[in-house]
């Protein structure tokens, strides 16, 4: 982590500076703010608790993200199998999943770093469109107008042989991601880990499995809201996808639970 970023020492950035000489926001603002994400943390941790499943966790999870990291325009989970494999077993829909997937196949990037069982307990990229460490990575995420991302260690199993895996973030500006943000984000992981260890599921194969299943759910649905998009609207498959990824992006929902949305309540796609 570059302590000499300004945001991780304490000083203040151009991006916290007034713009018209007007002093910083008050501290009571602060705060607040800080009190609402305790608050967070304190009803995510008895929520964590009842789960029984890992992919209940792991959705409770992300959908704790963007409250905890408000920054963060997307989130995913990366899991590490037995064989060394990673992928993506949730994320909170866009591009994040692709994105993943480029940093599996190429071996690098904060996703990769932060889940192995010697890397980092955290990976951070200030500004994509200047990274030299993992170009691939850098390339697809400019394309798809994320900047920064940042990548925590989480481990869902403490009992050897470990099975790591990391809580990934990106947001659309450059140096999104300050010290706090970080700091929530590791807790987050801390969280999600001890959950994990508690539910009955929680071997690589299992969540693999858990994975795969999701992905037959959300292809399936996906499957309906397009044909039901594609009819309504005369649009052909690629431009009715187009229309739910677009739109899952838009207004901040799963691309999945968008696309339930469609295929349970046709006559709302008219607001799409």
């Amino acid at each position: 982590m570059d302590l000499t970023r300004p945001e991780l020492n304490g000083t203040p950035d151009e991006s916290q500076r007034s713009t018209d000489g007007a002093s910083p926001a008050p501290y009571a603002a602060t705060v607040d703010a800080d009190a609402d994400v305790i608050g967070q943390f304190r009803r995510l941790a008895p929520a964590l608790l009842d789960c029984a499943t890992v992919a209940e966790v792991l959705d409770r999870v992300l959908d704790a993200v963007t409250r905890v990291v408000p920054v963060a325009a997307m989130a995913s989970v990366t899991m590490r199998d037995d064989a060394g494999h990673y992928y993506t077993p949730v994320s909170t829909g866009g591009p994040a999943e692709e994105i993943d997937v480029v940093q599996y196949r190429s071996g690098r990037g904060p996703c990769v770093d932060a889940a192995r069982e010697d890397g980092p307990a955290s990976a951070v990229s200030d500004d994509l469109r200047h990274e030299e460490r993992w170009p691939e990575l850098a390339g697809t995420a400019v394309g798809h107008g994320f900047l920064s991302v940042a990548a925590v260690e989480l481990l869902p199993d403490a009992r050897p042989p470990r099975l790591p895996g990391a809580l990934n973030v990106y947001a659309s500006g450059p140096r999104a991601f300050g010290r706090a943000d970080l700091d929530r984000l590791t807790i987050l992981a801390g969280y999600a880990s001890l959950a994990l260890a508690t539910t009955d599921a929680v071997s690589a194969a299992e969540l693999k499995q858990a994975h795969l299943q999701t992905a037959i759910e959300t292809r399936d649905v996906i499957g309906q809201a397009k044909g039901i998009l594609m009819a309504r609207r005369g649009l052909d498959a690629d431009q009715a996808f187009d229309l739910l990824r677009r739109t899952s992006q838009d207004i901040n929902v799963k691309l999945a639970r968008l696309a339930r949305t469609v295929a349970e309540r046709p006559q709302d796609i008219d607001s799409l």
